[in-house]
């Protein structure tokens, strides 16, 4: 048999052997990996491709030694998974290499990072200035993790005691020009609706390229003509704006009639709109 036909053959064979055994092995061998991974992955890997171009090698002892990497791989993942010692051996543990502010040298030098690594790692997280952070570890995997002082960190609603809405995946209704009939019905729309609101837009069905329903039940479209330009909804800021008008409305009754009782009446239910304005303002707004 000619070499190049050998060749070929190996290599769908090995090719193939090779993706069952990393598919056995799971996806962490292709995504962070442990050192013993790494070594094991760049085995298996110099291991095929040797049997593949090495016409005068044994196949079978190739396949073996894959195997038997593979197998090995295996074990020491089961092994993690059942022991916090072994894990701490094959993965290494975090270490911690700022603290209030400053950096812990030792540490920094028994993972052999220098501190313009250390700055990279940190700039990634678009922090600047080591004395923002309050905590920081260098990860088993390589990454770090951080946590700026209180003073630094962004503000949130919680921050400011302001009550926002409950957020639910969104829902792609149209895709490529088509609808999705069961997306559409998890969202709880009908075609009936959904036409209607592409009237409100002024767009076509064949012209939208990705069409969305989110928690609040609104409709955002992407379309192929990315120079025309699409209306946001408004349902909701029109819904806030009359809200606002009938409270400014009764407040301007209650002012402009003498007879007290109607006055109370007028402000009393001025005061149950601006109550119904707080509590639905976290869902109108934005």
């Amino acid at each position: 048999m000619p070499g190049w036909v050998l060749i070929i053959a190996r290599s769908l064979i090995f090719l193939l052997l090779v993706f069952l055994t990393t598919k056995l092995l799971g996806k962490k061998q292709i995504s962070e990996l442990n050192f013993f991974e790494y070594v094991a992955g760049i085995t298996i890997g110099s291991i095929a491709g040797e049997v593949v171009t090495g016409l005068e090698s044994n196949a079978y002892h190739g396949a073996l030694a894959i195997i038997v990497f593979g197998l090995i791989t295996f074990m020491a993942d089961f092994l993690s998974l059942k022991s916090k010692k072994f894990r701490d051996v094959m993965d290494g543990r975090g270490a911690v290499v700022i603290k209030d502010g400053k950096v812990l040298e030792e540490n920094l030098k028994k993972e052999k990072y220098t501190i313009d690594e250390l700055s990279a790692l940190l700039r990634q997280k678009d922090i600047f200035r080591i004395a923002d952070v309050e905590f920081a570890v260098l990860e088993p995997k390589g990454n770090l993790s951080a946590m700026l002082k209180k003073e630094n960190r962004p503000l949130t609603p919680k921050d400011l005691q302001m009550k926002t809405a409950n957020e639910k995946e969104p829902q792609t209704v149209i895709m490529d020009g088509k609808i999705l009939d069961e997306a559409l019905r998890s969202s709880g729309k009908s075609r009936g609706w959904l036409t209607t609101e592409l009237e409100k837009l002024g767009v076509t069905l064949d012209n939208v390229f990705i069409g969305q329903v989110d928690s609040y039940g609104e409709l955002t479209i992407d379309i192929y003509d990315d120079k025309l330009q699409v209306a946001s909804p408004q349902q909701r800021p029109l819904l806030m704006a009359m809200l606002k008008k009938t409270h400014a409305d009764l407040e301007l009754f209650s002012l402009a009639t003498n007879c007290e009782e109607s006055k109370d009446m007028y402000m009393k239910n001025a005061a149950i709109v601006q109550n119904s304005i707080d509590q639905l303002a976290p869902y109108l707004n934005g």
